[in-house]
């Protein structure tokens, strides 16, 4: 593994948001939701794709805190802009597990 400085771990904004909507993406090429996330009256509402079908329907992703990576490139996923990575951790099959704060945050904190 390689290893890096802390300037380098300071350069990845990881923040936490607020999912505010959700919806089916059936033109993924995988089962994946388009989602909208709220980092707060600084960042604004980020649209991004996730790969999360298997754990998580639309209900159980509305009002749900996340914590994403706001400051990479935006990327075309198909027909979706997505402008922020939303973070979790595959199981033992393969399928995406959100990384969430275990409290309600504010929204736009970043992980320090």
């Amino acid at each position: 593994m390689e290893q890096i400085s802390w300037s380098d771990f300071e350069k990845v904004e990881l923040r936490v948001g607020t999912i505010m909507r959700v919806e089916d993406f059936p033109e993924a090429r995988k089962p994946a939701y388009k989602l909208w996330v709220d980092f707060g009256d600084e960042i604004g509402v980020k649209k991004s794709s996730a790969q999360i079908t298997k754990h998580y329907s639309q209900d159980d992703l509305l009002g749900k805190q996340v914590i994403g990576v706001i400051n990479f490139p935006e990327k075309q996923i198909g027909p979706v802009l997505s402008q922020v990575l939303v973070t979790g951790f595959p199981d033992e099959k393969g399928d995406i597990v959100l990384a969430v704060p275990d409290k309600n945050t504010p929204n736009g904190a970043k992980l320090i």
